[in-house]
């Protein structure tokens, strides 16, 4: 199983949100370039960014930032928040990203989420944020009519390969992951799951590595010594 460390930026500090709440905010570095270099040297090979600024509104203001931190590590990251067109994947991908993740657009333009699979693959995932059994949309503010599973069997057939599944009631509250969501997903979708929120100790990442999983992405708990991210990184090899 990979093992994806986060950085989530906003205003260009690395920080976590408690359930996708921008009110519920702290504050980790003023420094995500350097956290990032703290991860590499913890043996990571990935990375997740999220410009929640993005997410929430739409545009890439940490765009410069992420393509710094991109550039220096040599990390194969994935990129969220705020990925809406056809030329923000673009300006993704020329600076490095491996991965880009489409959640609003995914859901409300089935148009060009068709388009980008054509034309990048697997370098396009889908981030599928669940709250109440729905899925949740700009920057998890609102809700979509979209359950979640009749949205991942849309995903599965129009060709998407990697899905990144958050349980927003588990995302930062240190609660442990929602391990039966993912077992239910991974039995029922041919699909590379990323697990995202709630992932709090070791055991979590032993779980959901023995179901299978693709990947789990690791976030508040690396930041306050819950985790340690060699630990896990060492025992998904």
């Amino acid at each position: 199983m990979e093992i994806f460390p986060a950085i989530d930026l906003y205003e260009g500090q690395v920080v976590r949100l408690l359930r996708g709440d921008y009110e519920k905010k702290t504050v980790y570095s003023a420094d995500p370039a350097v956290v990032a270099e703290t991860f590499k040297k913890a043996g990571a090979a990935n990375i997740h960014l999220v410009d929640l600024e993005g997410a929430r509104d739409g545009g890439t203001p940490n765009f410069e930032l992420i393509a710094r931190i991109v550039r220096e590590t040599g990390l194969r990251a994935e990129v969220g928040g705020g990925i809406r067109s056809v030329e923000t994947v673009e300006k993704y991908l020329e600076a490095g990203v491996f991965r880009v993740i489409l959640g609003t657009a995914a859901v409300s333009d089935r148009a060009l989420l068709a388009s980008l699979l054509k034309e990048y693959g697997e370098r396009v995932a889908v981030g599928v944020d669940i709250r109440d059994g729905r899925v949740a949309v700009r920057g998890w503010r609102e809700l979509s009519e979209k359950r979640a599973q009749d949205f991942c069997t849309e995903l599965c057939g129009m060709g998407v390969k990697t899905i990144i599944c958050t349980d927003i009631s588990r995302d930062g509250a240190m609660q442990g992951t929602n391990r039966l969501l993912y077992r239910e997903l991974t039995e029922k979708f041919d699909i590379d799951i990323i697990a995202s929120g709630g992932v709090s100790t070791i055991d979590d990442v032993k779980a959901l590595r023995d179901m299978g999983l693709y990947g789990a992405i690791l976030g508040r708990a690396i930041y306050t010594g819950g985790i340690d991210l060699a630990g896990a990184i060492e025992v998904c090899r």
